[in-house]
């Protein structure tokens, strides 16, 4: 792999040529699917109606031919701001002018029932002199492959596309263009324009329907964020990255999505585009892990519960990395190649191909969360007892197996240092449990087995030669993975062999606060950014190893890469520009756990050792 460079202080992430930067956008959603809102008034994300479904509005990735909602309040060198409604997922786009100001206020109601159909609701409202505005609505279903057919009555809109339609419906004169519609309309100081989108044909609620259903929306989420038992340092963040993860969860399922897009590049002009919108074993696991640091058991409950009913359907034990949001296989990846990329980062990819890779670690992450569940949630049933048994009886059989890895590379598999450790945080937290829960388990074989992993890692992985330990057996190099090792409790935080690891990482992987992955060549062309989860992993490891004040001021860095709302993507370039699928589930429990460490660490309140 080649070593980035610092392209004279442009930013990888300014050189596309994309009309809206990843991390200029807030985003809105139900529980079912999220919408991505620009700061010039666009959604140009949105799938519909789930998550994984194909998209409506995809011109984030193609502004031509993606499909969007834009909404342009016509004021000369308009200021745009945005902001949450506190403690909620109701977002406020601002503009501030010189003579004139005005907003909108866009929510997505959660469904009463399974059967409430989903819906986007757009408020618009002049604050300061009189405001026109062009709208314009263009959705392209089936991932942009299809134009829709659009039939006008009154003051709706209908886009047709065979399977289903979809409505605008909107006070304002609207008229047919190119597959969409386009209006033109004014307010005054004071006035207010619904815009009603969803795939209906009932009433559309009056204006003061629509206030109700405001401020059930803000109300549900105040209350969910007031149940966080956080009160520490960073609590903005930490409240804001908590909505993101509950965000991403879906509310049928209980499974929770890696991110809410797909396509979005990990390296500028690249092929490193992933569809991120399913749920990975390790990153929905280490998600709860996160939201039950702050209390939240319900959500916990409901992962718990979707998980255990994987393993009670897995074959022999044998689980996938990945599943889709309702449990069934991940569908097979293919390219859109009618759809240009952002920024030109081609193919554009829905599906994914990793779902077939062997990934041992999802083992540990497993193991760990149904272990922390059991601790503070519900007591885990016979019947699921009895799939995790098949689980670990399997870990005991492949711990020794090569695998894909954490970061899912297309190169050859390896025996990697992060597989083989998780794969002994899942014999360990079976142990654990039985113990606990006084539970029936082949106690010798596995803790045998626990104590084999164990003594591998340190003669295998360890290399007295570098003074630290390495990625893979036989291999010479570092990995940020590594840092799970203190995380997890494999090895003390404060042990030599794992201090002299960990400044190797700050020395050979890490830019001041921003950490990458690796630098070794993985079978993709195009360079790896730093990855965000990793940083504030680094940040836990140091705060962990008693090195408190750097922990602090890393910490306090980071958080000045999130944008304008809080919010982060998988990784950053060289100049802290987001890059990756967006917002990230990963990165915003790494935030957390990483806060909560630290936070409590600097008050004396807990030991190296608490999970």
């Amino acid at each position: 792999m080649k070593h980035r460079k610092d392209d004279v202080g442009k930013s990888a992430a300014r050189q596309f040529d994309v009309p809206r930067q990843i991390a200029d956008h807030g985003v809105v959603g139900n529980l079912r699917t999220m919408a991505l809102v620009a700061t010039d008034g666009a959604i140009d994300f949105l799938c519909w109606p789930y998550f994984d479904s194909p998209s409506i509005f995809a011109a984030l990735l193609d502004p031509e031919k993606g499909g969007a909602f834009e909404l342009v309040p016509q004021i000369e060198s308009a200021r745009p701001l945005q902001m949450y409604i506190p403690e909620s997922n109701v977002l406020l786009t601002r503009w501030l002018g010189q003579r004139s100001s005005a907003e909108v206020v866009d929510f997505m109601p959660l469904p009463k029932d399974d059967d409430t159909p989903s819906l986007l609701i757009r408020r618009v409202a002049v604050t300061r002199g009189e405001v026109s505005f062009k709208l314009r609505c263009w959705p392209r279903f089936d991932y942009a492959r299809n134009k829709p057919k659009v039939h006008l009555k009154g003051g709706e809109a209908f886009f047709d596309c065979g399977d289903f339609t979809l409505r605008l419906s909107a006070a304002v004169k609207l008229k047919k263009e190119d597959g969409g519609v386009t209006a033109e309309f004014s307010l005054k100081a004071g006035e207010t324009l619904d815009l009603f989108f969803d795939c209906s044909d009932g009433d559309v609620p009056d204006k003061q329907a629509i206030d109700g259903i405001l401020h059930e929306t803000i109300d549900y989420w105040q209350r969910w964020a007031r149940r966080s038992s956080y009160k520490g340092r960073w609590r903005s963040a930490v409240t804001r990255s908590a909505l993101v993860l509950k965000l991403l969860t879906s509310q049928k399922f209980g499974s929770i999505a890696a991110a809410g897009t797909f396509g979005l590049p990990e390296a500028p002009g690249g092929e490193r585009n992933w569809d991120y919108r399913a749920t990975w074993i390790r990153d929905a696991s280490f998600t709860v892990y996160a939201l039950m640091r702050l209390g939240y058991l319900e959500e916990a409950n409901a992962f718990t519960h979707w998980i255990t009913d994987r393993t009670d359907a897995a074959r022999q034990g044998r689980m996938l990395i990945m599943y889709a949001l309702d449990g069934s296989r991940m569908e097979e990846e293919i390219s859109l190649d009618h759809l240009s990329g952002y920024g030109g980062a081609r193919p554009v990819r829905v599906g994914n191909n990793a779902v077939d890779q062997i990934q041992l670690d999802i083992y540990g992450e497993l193991l760990d969360t149904i272990y922390i569940s059991n601790k503070y949630g519900e007591a885990i049933s016979h019947d699921n007892w009895n799939g995790v048994r098949k689980v670990v009886d399997r870990v005991c059989e492949v711990w020794q197996d090569v695998d894909a890895g954490i970061w899912e590379v297309r190169s050859e598999p390896q025996e990697h240092l992060h597989s083989r450790l998780m794969c002994w945080v899942a014999v360990d937290r079976a142990i654990r449990l039985a113990d606990k829960r006084s539970l029936a388990a082949p106690f010798g074989r596995w803790i045998e087995a626990r104590n084999a992993i164990s003594e591998d890692i340190w003669a295998n992985f360890w290399n007295e030669e570098l003074g630290h330990f390495v990625h893979c057996k036989g291999g010479r190099d570092l990995d940020a993975s590594m840092l799970m090792m203190p995380l997890v409790r494999f090895i003390s935080a404060t042990d030599p062999a794992w201090l002299k690891t960990l400044d190797a990482i700050s020395d050979k992987l890490a830019d001041d606060s921003l950490v990458m992955r690796y630098k070794r060549e993985d079978g993709l062309d195009g360079d790896e950014g730093f990855f965000a989860a990793c940083s504030f992993w680094f940040v836990e490891c140091l705060a962990r190893a008693g090195r408190l004040e750097e922990a602090r001021i890393n910490m306090e860095k980071l958080l000045l890469f999130g944008n304008h709302l809080q919010l982060y993507a998988e990784e950053f370039d060289t100049r802290g520009e987001f890059l990756g699928n967006f917002p990230q589930a990963f990165t915003h429990l790494a935030l957390i756990s990483a806060a909560f460490y630290l936070d409590g660490a600097l008050d004396g309140k807990f030991s190296q050792w608490r999970p």
